[in-house]
């Protein structure tokens, strides 16, 4: 059961007594209990302890109190590793050693637990105040609402190609800015399970179509929505540039194809070139309905390729500038999931013997299963054997084949 299920306590239910008697952790009950949602009354935590037996009630306080300190003490854990990022990022990177990390794991719970008859009413007691207060779940946009902003607000309809020219478009591109047929398809084994689709978005199978979505991740290098706009403010005119060269060399029809395409894009690129180079403008914009449409380029046959190459390029030349001129998979993979700077500072001798809590923000590492309770060095590791067990399904093997068709055909062309 989520640990939120369980702070709902009420103050009337601990004493001055029983506060005293924790010494010092008075402060940290304290500042638990005053921010504890007002929740706790609704979902009736006095009406089931009302319903409980003399030794049930004694036992159900009991955890409910030490379901207050743990949590306050995994707050306190939190609020630390927030400050020693924070205090990192203020100096250079020779000047960090072990000191400036929180190199223990998240506590764990290990204070009273319920018997199973007293668990089972209590979350049977949960499960009806949930019913009870039950909310519509906002659902995520998916690739519909992309589709739709993209035709309101900027005329744009994405070239939807097959699988296979997808990504043979998408080789071709990784190949000619210097990218490896084992650095991609490896990164694309780990992000889509080595059966991803073009359109594929994070949380929806990618053979079945179930699911719902989970992020805006999207294609082959599951980019979020905020990546698209990020890339295409800084690349936008090179975009445009290679349309028209194409529309110059195309057929009537192709042209006029591509013209409208051009006409779209610079729409787009308008929108987004005078946003400022700043991370949670770029996050801000692409939750708004035409932040939602530039999302849809990844689906475009001409620019998804392009788009999502550039980006692992970017990732490519950030670790050359740091000095790591030959990536492997899994290093661009991890710089990839965890951002740039931040998958090179894992990637120090020091980073990579510290918890992966230094590097992630609590939401991302809670959600994240691949990252829980590992170092760095224990995330590159855990990386590349998901990799090695994903490359040989269906997808992945068909990204190799084309991979090496492009490759011969390259050579031939030279």
């Amino acid at each position: 059961m989520h640990v939120s299920d369980f702070r709902l306590h009420q103050w009337h239910r601990f004493t001055w007594r029983t506060l005293l008697s924790h010494g010092a952790a008075i402060a940290i009950l304290v500042v638990a209990l005053v921010t504890l949602p007002r929740a706790a009354e609704a979902r009736g935590v006095d009406s089931f302890m009302a319903q409980l037996s003399s030794s049930e009630n004694k036992l159900f306080q009991s955890y409910l109190t030490a379901w207050t300190f743990f949590d306050a003490e995994v707050d306190a854990y939190w609020g630390k590793v927030k400050a020693k990022r924070k205090a990192r990022r203020r100096k250079k990177r020779s000047q960090i050693t072990k000191r400036d990390y929180v190199r223990t794991f998240p506590p764990k719970y290990s204070g009273p637990k319920l018997t199973k008859s007293l668990q089972k009413k209590w979350s049977a007691h949960l499960a009806r105040g949930k019913k009870k207060s039950k909310k519509k779940r906002r659902q995520l946009p998916g690739v519909s609402d992309f589709l739709a902003s993209a035709s309101k607000h900027y005329g744009f309809v994405p070239e939807r190609v097959p699988e296979r020219e997808f990504k043979r478009r998408y080789a071709a591109e990784a190949l000619r800015l210097g990218l490896s047929k084992t650095q991609v398809v490896r990164v694309y084994a780990l992000e889509t399970g080595g059966n991803g689709t073009a359109d594929m978005q994070a949380g929806i199978n990618p053979i079945t179509k179930k699911g719902r979505p989970i992020s805006s991740a999207l294609g082959y290098a599951q980019l979020l929505h905020a990546n698209s706009v990020n890339e295409l403010r800084k690349h936008g005119s090179k975009f445009i540039k290679r349309l028209e060269r194409k529309a110059a060399n195309a057929n009537s029809a192709r042209r006029a194809k591509l013209q409208k395409k051009i006409t779209a894009v610079r729409r787009m690129y308008r929108t987004v070139r005078n946003l400022p180079d700043k991370w949670s403008r770029h996050v801000a914009f692409a939750k708004t309905s035409r932040g939602r449409g530039i999302h849809a380029l990844n689906l475009d046959g001409d620019v998804g390729p392009w788009l999502q190459v550039i980006k692992l390029y970017g990732i490519r030349k950030v670790g050359k500038r740091a000095g790591r001129k030959n990536l492997t998979s899994t290093e661009l993979e991890l710089m990839n999931l965890a951002g740039p700077r931040t998958g090179l500072e894992m990637m120090t001798p020091i980073g990579r013997k510290m918890p992966t809590v230094n590097f992630f923000s609590r939401l991302g590492y809670s959600r994240n299963s691949i990252v829980r309770g590992r170092t760095g060095q224990e995330l590159l590791a855990a990386l590349g054997e998901r990799m090695d067990y994903n490359v040989r399904n269906k997808g992945s093997k068909l990204f190799f084949t084309v991979f090496d068709e492009v490759s011969k055909e390259r050579s031939a062309s030279r």
